[in-house]
């Protein structure tokens, strides 16, 4: 299954980004392979929209999971309406967000856990 999780940086021992519209990159890792691809998000400067066209970026990836920090309200409807499956309130490197999912240690979102525009810089 792929599966999507916001990151700082390219790799598996980057940071998970605890934003997910404005995430520097979204790793998509194959839990079956253990493949994966860095992408970098362009949403990150966004002014508006990050979340729902953040969404879209996993969405088009094949992704039928999402971790990361947070969640918008924007992003969750987006990824809801999808069907995609998302967990927030992931902390520590990527390798460690896929290894608690795959062990059912995370607990998927229901709805968001941050406000509109959340990482935007002031």
């Amino acid at each position: 299954m792929k599966i999507a999780i916001t990151s700082t940086g390219k790799t598996l021992d980057s940071n998970v980004d605890p934003r997910f519209g404005r995430a520097a990159y979204f790793i998509i890792a194959d839990t079956e392979t253990e493949e994966f691809d860095a992408i970098e998000n362009s949403n990150v400067q966004a002014s508006g929209g990050a979340g729902i066209n953040s969404a879209k970026v996993v969405i088009d990836a094949g992704a039928k999971v999402v971790i990361a920090g947070n969640f918008g309200p924007n992003a969750q409807r987006t990824l809801d309406a999808a069907g995609i499956k998302s967990y927030a309130g992931a902390k520590g490197t990527v390798a460690e967000a896929i290894e608690l999912f795959k062990s059912g240690k995370l607990t998927q979102a229901t709805e968001p856990n941050v406000q509109s525009h959340f990482g935007m810089d002031s």
